[in-house]
């Protein structure tokens, strides 16, 4: 029975949230979804029971479905708290749980120990994207060589050989990669 009010209450909370995160008002929403303002107002605050019935035109009028209205909080931890991962001349942290719509996310720390022979470079299908946060970054992109400082981001084509070094004294970059440049960059020994 206490699932039942917590997953109540939690509608509840949903309904009013998307409501007022859309700027409408109870009378605005309630001419939505054909239901009086004082019965969607009740049902707001707890003072009426939901019915099925008056779900689904809320639902609708809002533009979610049941399941987002429903769907449970218990979420595992949303903070992530990675762990570095060492190997000559660069620290990563992977930054994300998951691939994120087929991309990872890392925080990269590049010292001047890391390899950036020619063999080094990486050719791999895709674009790699990254933006400094703190340092000076040295991309070494095909014949070129850029240097990306902090506030800075650079976007390549990864068919390009290319190696990202420290200029100057360590970079911190914040990096997107997808599939590829993941396999590449994050799981080479070669670094």
């Amino acid at each position: 029975m206490t699932q039942e009010i917590d997953l109540e209450g939690m509608i509840r909370q949903r309904i009013r949230a998307s409501r007022l995160a859309r700027g409408w008002s109870l009378e605005s929403l309630a001419a939505k979804c054909a239901i009086s303002p004082s019965t969607l107002s009740r049902i707001e605050t707890g003072n009426r029971r939901i019915a099925l019935d008056q779900l689904v035109p809320i639902t609708k009028a809002l533009g979610m479905s049941l399941d987002e209205l429903v769907e449970s909080s218990d979420e595992p931890d949303v903070v992530i708290r990675p762990e570095p991962e060492h190997t000559p001349g660069l620290t990563t942290w992977i930054l994300s749980r998951e691939t994120l719509r087929g991309a990872t996310v890392a925080k990269m720390r590049i010292t001047a120990e890391r390899p950036a022979q020619p063999e080094h470079r990486k050719v791999h299908p895709g674009r790699d994207w990254f933006a400094v946060l703190s340092g000076t970054a040295r991309l070494q992109l095909g014949d070129r060589t850029l240097l990306v400082r902090a506030g800075e981001a650079a976007e390549f084509s990864t068919m390009v050989p290319h190696v990202i070094g420290a200029h100057g004294g360590p970079v911190e970059i914040i990096s997107i990669l997808d599939h590829d440049g993941e396999r590449a960059h994050l799981h080479d020994p070669q670094g």
